[in-house]
């Protein structure tokens, strides 16, 4: 991305009208072209990730920082699955959402559009670029990537690679522009073109989603921080809520849909907390409890608010003794973001009362937190996650790339004739 970010910025935007009119078949065929492309060049985005993994290492970047960095083999080939995921997925662009007569004799139509130009800030997470780009794209969008200096040799091999198969498709390669200047002041820059950025999607740590936030004139769709619950409730099967409890917080803790504290009901907590420490210590899980989850479990370190706030990416948990299923809402409301929250229970009742008191995007009766993702939930990919209560909600895949605009189609008829 040479010249000014003003200057790129135009020309993505001119790149993404020539998005916007491609057919359904042309974008699928594009998409997996890219996902062809990606492993067709493994070896060079790989290499490159290992010269951003060195870097990383020597600067002292956390444990979770450095998982969501890495590639591999597997982890490519995972990039490319979800390019030809979103190929697969039905055509948001044009879709008729609504349709009426009116009295008047013309028909009124919501129809789905794409927003325009999406400018995606991001940390450390490589596949961001070849998802973003999948996604906007699938949505008949042009996309502005601003990816973290930690993961700036991935990023540009990823992009290289995207970029090729839109020119080898005979279209405009600026339809996807990766920002090579990561000053904060070009940064500043692209969060003010509210003239041709049409949203911008933070998506990294609570720090920079906060700077984003408070600095753009653009729209921004975004989510600070993932603090998931699971309550455990006093009709739980303990055996299917030690397993939501364990793939929730083991299986990949650096994750925004991981689990971050756990509540156990008064009745279940006897039995179950020194069960689920012992299960979750051996797996290396640190422990922070309120005083009556420490009385239960020897060695137990004492959790403090700012614990049960946290959203901690590591194998730490916040574990607290609730006596009632008010009360577990009661602390989520305080405590959680409005991200994923989970209930184990065999009682209906109370599982339809935790699903309809919270206002979390995504709530979870008897399922573990990982399957908030957008893979998971039939998007294809995520751009990300949305905890602003705006257009869209919850894990975004394409159709959030989209707005529903109004088209009528009449036969000459005038409000005032004369």
């Amino acid at each position: 991305m040479n010249g000014s970010v003003r200057d790129s910025a135009l020309l993505c935007q001119q790149a993404a009208n020539q998005i916007a009119e491609l057919s359904t078949d042309s974008k699928n065929a594009l998409l997996r072209s890219m996902a062809d492309a990606l492993q067709g060049q493994s070896a060079t985005i790989l290499a490159a990730n290992a010269d951003d993994m060195k870097a990383a290492r020597e600067k002292g970047i956390s444990e979770a920082m450095l998982d969501r960095l890495a590639l591999d083999e597997s982890r490519v080939r995972g990039i490319a699955e979800a390019l030809r995921q979103v190929a697969a997925l039905p055509d948001p662009v044009g879709q008729v959402t609504r349709s009426e007569r009116s009295d008047k004799g013309f028909s009124i139509e919501r129809v789905r559009v794409p927003l325009g130009v999406i400018a995606m800030i991001y940390e450390a997470r490589p596949n961001v670029t070849a998802d973003a780009a999948a996604l906007c794209i699938k949505a008949g969008n042009g996309v502005i990537l601003r990816g973290g200096s930690e993961a700036l040799h991935s990023n540009q091999a990823i992009a290289a690679c995207l970029c090729a198969a839109l020119r080898d498709a005979g279209l405009s390669g600026h339809a996807l522009m990766l920002l090579d200047d990561l000053s904060r002041e070009a940064m500043l820059e692209l969060m003010q073109l509210s003239d041709i950025v049409d949203l911008i999607i933070p998506r990294g740590g609570e720090g920079l989603i906060r700077f984003v936030t408070e600095n753009a004139r653009v729209p921004v769709i975004k989510h600070y921080k993932g603090v998931c619950h699971l309550y455990v409730d006093a009709s739980a099967d303990p055996d299917k809520a030690l397993g939501l409890l364990i793939d929730g917080k083991v299986s990949r803790p650096s994750a925004c849909n991981s689990l971050e504290t756990l509540l156990v009901h008064a009745d279940m907590a006897a039995a179950f907390l020194p069960r689920a420490a012992a299960a979750l210590r051996e797996r290396g899980v640190e422990l922070l409890g309120d005083a009556r989850s420490c009385k239960l479990c020897e060695g137990m370190q004492t959790a403090s608010d700012e614990d049960f706030a946290a959203e901690f990416l590591s194998l730490k948990l916040a574990v607290g003794v609730v006596d009632s299923l008010d009360d577990a809402i009661a602390h989520i409301r305080r405590y959680g973001s409005d991200h994923t929250e989970v209930i184990a229970t065999e009682n209906q009742q109370a599982a339809d009362r935790f699903v309809h008191a919270l206002r979390s995007a995504v709530v979870m009766v008897n399922t573990s937190s990982r399957f908030s993702d957008g893979g998971e939930l039939g998007l294809g990919a995520e751009i990300g996650i949305s905890t602003t209560r705006l257009h869209s909600y919850g894990p975004m895949g394409a159709e959030a790339l989209t707005i529903e605009r109004f088209v009528l189609r009449g036969d000459g008829q005038v409000r005032h004739p004369l």
